[in-house]
């Protein structure tokens, strides 16, 4: 099956049925964004929820000065959306970009809300998925961003090595919220 790790990252949460699998993968293609492209750009309406087969997203937000502001980076078997775009029926204050070349799993919004609707297996995933990731994992960012220096904050995200060899240092800056040469400075403190 194509689209067995989606199937399978989806199950993981809340296992659908044969039919419920038939109506989401009817509703899903397969598309690719070479590195650098938006699938999502601020100020648009997310019309799309991904899942990201292959590649490196970024979900970034540009200041008053023009600089990109990483919020967070998604790697290969994530699901990505402009959610809080996509509840409210608002533009999304965010833009999300392929800092890779991508293989994207895409689903329209409406869609799959419908989805939701019909099949209560999908709505349990979706719920359950909003638990863990949104406010499970997201908590704890929250109380990392107030509370924690970027030091501290580094020496965590140098903890998915993966991750990291992955992201360029101007782009760990944004993320930290630091210069390029405030994070040369914590670096060479570290090393």
């Amino acid at each position: 099956m194509i689209h067995s790790e989606f199937i399978k990252q989806i199950n993981q949460y809340n296992p659908l049925s044969e039919e419920t699998v038939k109506d989401l993968l009817d509703i899903c293609t397969e598309e690719y964004y070479p590195k650098n492209s938006l699938l999502l750009e601020s100020g648009t309406m997310a019309r799309y929820y991904y899942f990201l087969k292959s590649g490196l997203i970024g979900y970034y937000t540009v200041d008053e000065q023009g600089n990109n502001i990483y919020k967070i980076f998604f790697e290969e078997n994530s699901f990505v959306a402009s959610t809080a775009a996509i509840i409210k029926n608002e533009p999304s204050d965010f833009n999300i970009i392929a800092m890779e070349d991508c293989s994207i799993i895409q689903y329209p919004a409406k869609s799959y809300r419908e989805l939701l609707k019909k099949h209560h297996d999908l709505a349990l995933f979706h719920m359950y998925y909003l638990e863990k990731n949104w406010v499970v994992k997201k908590e704890p960012l929250e109380v990392s961003l107030k509370y924690e220096t970027a030091k501290q904050r580094y020496v965590q995200l140098l903890e998915n090595r993966s991750l990291y060899n992955r992201l360029k240092q101007h782009h760990i800056a944004s993320y930290l919220g630091i210069t390029p040469t405030q994070l040369s400075r914590i670096k060479k403190e570290i090393n």
